[in-house]
């Protein structure tokens, strides 16, 4: 649905034309929210693929009872591959979008080619029951839904030199605070305020910062897991009590205070993050120069210039 970004006529009277300068807090929340903002992967190719499914149901209403049975048989195939398609997409987005990921644990691309194939199969056998022309169409029907929509990932990515254990742990971290950022924004979306929305897309998008960084070094899980479980955990509770608040009675204090709380923890996560990040640097010029001391020892003099 189309939102409409604050401006000089907007309902809230902001102004952000050329003849006022905008304050540097809402310039830094817009920033973050265009920043955030983000395709849904699933587009209308993908919609597409479940109109086959509903045609050839309405068509075998008027078939024979073998027909009937293998076109619905058919739909019902399509329409699970079209469902499962959906969600490889998904799947995929999340995989792109992450420096440190594992490959999906089922390859759900690949098992929406199939049952296209399989869908195909049985939409030929319903009018033509021949096993080598209904083949033909199921391997033409597989191979053209891969080429179309690709292959799932089928190998991890930046995992290499990370202890497995280690990104068990940081992964299942991650995807518990990922739902705390999926439940403030159904709540914020609750409220009907677009500042509200606003504010809470400019904290996700600070919050995945961090994600990314605990993800990319899991050391620093455990100096960062009272933010991704405890502060997100309370954060998700006071958004959903802030959403019941204000759609009941609009409440003007509870929206402030509730607004104020967002800037607090996007400063504090910002600010973990710099730490950490701060650290790993730290952390890097202390092994070159006990590097460069061994090397020194071996009789290696290195140009330091």
């Amino acid at each position: 649905m189309a939102q409409r970004f604050g401006g000089k006529y907007s309902p809230d009277g902001r102004d952000t034309g050329a003849d006022k300068a905008p304050t540097s807090g809402h310039t830094t929340s817009s920033a973050n929210s265009y920043r955030s903002a983000k395709v849904d992967p699933v587009g209308m190719r993908a919609n597409l693929m479940a109109l086959p499914a509903g045609l050839v149901a309405l068509m075998s209403v008027f078939s024979d009872a073998a027909g009937l049975a293998f076109g619905l048989l058919a739909a019902a195939t399509w329409a699970g591959s079209a469902y499962l398609l959906r969600d490889g997409l998904r799947a995929e987005a999340a995989y792109d979008d992450r420096k440190v990921a594992r490959r999906p644990a089922l390859p759900r691309k690949i098992l929406a080619a199939l049952l296209c194939g399989i869908g195909a199969l049985f939409a030929v056998w319903r009018q033509d029951p021949g096993a080598l022309s209904a083949l033909i169409y199921a391997a033409a029907a597989t191979g053209l839904h891969l080429a179309a929509f690709g292959l799932d990932p089928l190998r991890d990515k930046g995992t290499e030199g990370i202890d497995d254990f280690q990104r068990d742990r940081v992964a299942r971290v991650v995807d518990e605070a990922e739902t705390y950022l999926s439940a403030m924004k159904d709540a914020a979306l609750r409220a009907r305020d677009r500042k509200v929305e606003q504010q809470v897309e400019a904290f996700q998008e600070v919050a995945r910062d961090l994600f990314r960084t605990v993800e990319e070094d899991p050391r620093d899980l455990t100096g960062a897991r009272r933010y991704l479980t405890v502060y997100l955990m309370g954060a998700r509770d006071a958004t959903i009590k802030f959403a019941d608040i204000y759609t009941r009675s609009g409440d003007t204090q509870a929206r402030q205070d509730f607004l104020a709380l967002l800037t607090d923890l996007e400063q504090n996560f910002a600010a973990r993050t710099r730490k950490m990040l701060l650290e790993d640097r730290t952390d890097l010029t202390v092994e070159i120069d006990v590097l460069r001391d061994r090397l020194q020892r071996e009789g290696v003099h290195l140009d330091t210039r």
